[in-house]
């Protein structure tokens, strides 16, 4: 069964969760009450994208479709720590471009990067019960669970690197143009969409000098609005810095080759004005069909309709003028601008993998009691429920954590003042301007 090319898919990662704090007390011979000994629990794995380059292709992401790392694990008795999380490293080909499924906006475009690329953190594993003992609370049966898991559902899209595409209609000679001039072997027959998947091939020239060539396959009109195959083919030739824009000058199914041309350019404008402006060598191919005098008369026709763009004549089945074309292609890359071949993030990773959830609270004036305001809500329990306000450094992040979120400011826009009582599930506070 052939290998087939998948260029898109749809995968669900999860970072690890954080193992939860433990929480006991020692138990020895003669010491009926030991203080706390609660380990802390385990880091949850990270979820890690690298670049094989063995791969080129996105199939593998077809039959497997669920990544997760490895959750940390709970603490333990004797400030025993949880062992962490193990990691889950996934592979993919250089071009690949990772984007959120909801937005659909680039996460990160991994190109040819060599250093792995950490899309989430594993969960901080939470405090055992060790880390609570205070003068006055010397048994705490509380400790901190560890951090939520990170989830997200993501889109890969594979952008092939090529310095040189080649874009035409369908049997106009591409696939026999690459299969000539590089170690690429695309399967070739004479009929409409014979290469269903990129074909990539490095051609060699004098001196060490050589490229990447890339066949695109053939794209039909209406592909930028996502007709047939085209659209799904288009993208490869964002990565390209120069294209060979193909065509059947001899006219052999008897399609005019100017119509051809222009057909081909709409498509690249309608999906991309910047992929349209790329440098372009029209390649007249297949003249060795014609007698030198239709050759001339074709050439000149072209010629008069694109005077700006360099047009060549190839027969891609002789080999008459591939050469010269192989290095005036090697020419133009030297020229063309290097900034088209990597997108851009799109999302601040920071907030993109943040475990913050904006869950609510409310804060109002008690309608019983002169000078007391009442803050509560989920937002306030979750904060309540991590957090120790018997502890100087607990009771530092609970006021940080009033102003930060706003709180502060909302109780002085009801009017507490300076002596009046902040409420909060049980806990009362004088509060100080």
């Amino acid at each position: 069964m052939a290998n087939t090319f998948v260029d898109r898919a749809v995968i669900f990662v999860r970072a690890g969760k954080g193992g939860d704090g433990h929480v006991s007390f020692r138990r020895e011979l003669y010491v009926p009450n030991g203080g706390p000994d609660g380990g802390d629990g385990g880091k949850g794995g990270d979820v890690i994208f690298v670049i094989d380059k063995g791969l080129n292709t996105l199939m593998d992401f077809k039959n497997i479709r669920k990544y997760k790392a490895g959750d940390g694990e709970e603490g333990g008795k004797k400030r025993q720590h949880g062992k962490n999380g193990n990691d889950i490293v996934i592979k993919v080909p250089p071009g690949t471009v990772i984007k959120d499924f909801e937005t659909g906006k680039v996460i990160i475009d991994m190109a040819d990067r060599e250093e792995p690329f950490t899309l989430f953190d594993g969960g901080r594993g939470g405090k055992g019960n060790q880390h609570y003992a205070t003068s006055t609370m010397q048994a705490p049966r509380y400790a901190q669970p560890g951090q939520t898991a990170i989830e997200k559902k993501l889109i890969l899209e594979l952008k092939m690197l090529a310095d040189v595409g080649l874009v035409g209609f369908p049997s106009v000679g591409k696939s026999t143009l690459l299969s000539k001039v590089t170690n690429a072997r695309p399967k070739i027959a004479d009929y409409h969409f014979t290469t269903l998947s990129p074909n990539l091939g490095v051609v060699g020239l004098s001196g060490g000098r050589g490229f990447v060539m890339a066949d695109i396959p053939g794209i039909i009109e209406g592909a930028a609005e996502g007709v047939g195959l085209g659209i799904d083919f288009l993208r490869h030739i964002e990565r390209t810095r120069v294209l060979l824009h193909i065509i059947d000058a001899a006219s052999v199914e008897g399609r005019d080759p100017l119509e051809d041309i222009e057909t081909i350019n709409s498509e690249l404008r309608n999906y991309s004005e910047a992929l349209a402006a790329r440098p372009t060598i029209i390649v007249a191919n297949k003249l060795d069909i014609l007698s030198e005098e239709d050759k001339e008369a074709v050439l000149n026709k072209i010629r008069s309709a694109y005077p700006d763009t360099k047009i060549m004549a190839i027969s891609a089945a002789t080999g008459e003028g591939i050469k010269e074309l192989l290095e005036a292609a090697y020419e133009l890359i030297q020229i063309a601008p290097d900034d088209v071949m990597e997108f851009s993030p799109e999302l601040v990773l920071e907030e993109y993998a943040s475990r913050e959830t904006e869950l609510p609270y409310n804060v109002e004036k008690s309608t019983d009691d002169d000078g007391v305001y009442i803050v509560e809500g989920p937002k306030i329990e979750r904060m309540l429920g991590y957090t120790n306000l018997e502890d100087e450094k607990g009771f530092k992040f609970f006021q940080d954590f009033m102003k930060k979120n706003g709180i502060i400011d909302e109780l002085k826009a009801l009017g507490i003042e300076e002596g009046d009582t902040v409420r909060l599930y049980g806990w009362e506070f004088e509060f100080i301007e």
